[in-house]
């Protein structure tokens, strides 16, 4: 099962409409953890699901195929032992799994997708994402410090941020042993298997045409994930289900969480 925390003051109870969150690749639920609270403070009744997706986090240990199909079955195995959800919102990658468990696992009452564009698309076109599977590969564990992952990703021509993200990802080699060094807590050829997924999965059609699921889209204004072809197809749907947040890029919760929580809120 995948792992998760929940928060809510209905922790401890089966009551109250729950809410699934889903990361981006290379995340987990722990870059959602303040959010996920704030949340949880703006929306008391709610039980608010922080989830790490197959190959993130804690949830290891799942067998292939690796694709978009099977994470939202793992989605769809947690919701049968926690409840279905009422509410599913998913950022980057994690929006694409939303949608699918949507499409395929509901029934869902909302599904969010942030800053994630639901077409296929073209790997080439992945943007820095490449970039990081390439700085990945390139340093082998186990290695010294987290420090040192920081400085082999800005040497790789990458942010100081992308860097420190990236050490969230990281682990002991030995967890007995200290002197043992750091390595890599996923398994890249797994996660590698995952975004080709996310590229090939086309779910336009049912952001289209949703049915009973009421889908809302958010998009960052300076985000680079977006096509010209993709925003205009994005601004032909109805105005109430499309979110813009002007000055805010790809991290959309990071960049702009009140603006985010604002266009939860009516939803929730």
């Amino acid at each position: 099962m995948l792992a998760h925390d929940i928060i809510g003051p209905a922790t401890d109870s089966d009551t109250g409409p729950l809410a699934f969150i889903l990361h981006g690749i290379l995340g987990s639920r722990r870059n959602w953890g303040s959010f996920v609270r704030r949340l949880s403070q703006a929306h008391p009744t709610w039980r608010f699901v922080a989830i790490d997706l197959r190959n993130h986090g804690d949830s290891t240990g799942f067998a292939r195929p690796h694709d978009l199909d099977a994470c939202a079955r793992d989605v769809a195995e947690l919701a049968g032992q926690l409840g279905q959800p009422s509410a599913i919102i998913g950022h980057s990658f994690g929006g694409k799994v939303a949608l699918l468990f949507a499409r395929d696992h509901g029934p869902v009452d909302v599904a969010w997708a942030l800053d994630s564009p639901p077409g296929a698309g073209d790997p080439d076109d992945a943007h820095e994402i490449q970039d990081v599977i390439a700085a990945v590969r390139s340093l082998t564990p186990p290695f010294a410090s987290r420090t040192a992952v920081i400085e082999h990703f800005v040497a790789r021509g990458l942010s100081e941020g992308i860097g420190r993200w990236m050490t969230t990802n990281v682990a002991r080699v030995d967890a007995k042993d200290a002197s043992a060094g750091l390595g890599w807590r996923f398994d890249v050829d797994a996660i590698e298997a995952m975004l080709t997924g996310y590229w090939a999965a086309d779910l336009w059609p049912f952001v289209e045409a949703p049915g009973e699921c009421r889908v809302h889209l958010l998009r960052g204004g300076a985000s680079d994930r977006w096509s010209p072809k993709s925003i205009a197809r994005l601004e032909a749907l109805p105005a109430d289900r499309v979110h813009l947040l002007p000055g805010a890029g790809h991290w959309v919760h990071v960049a702009d969480a009140e603006g985010v929580l604002a266009a939860l809120a009516p939803t929730l």
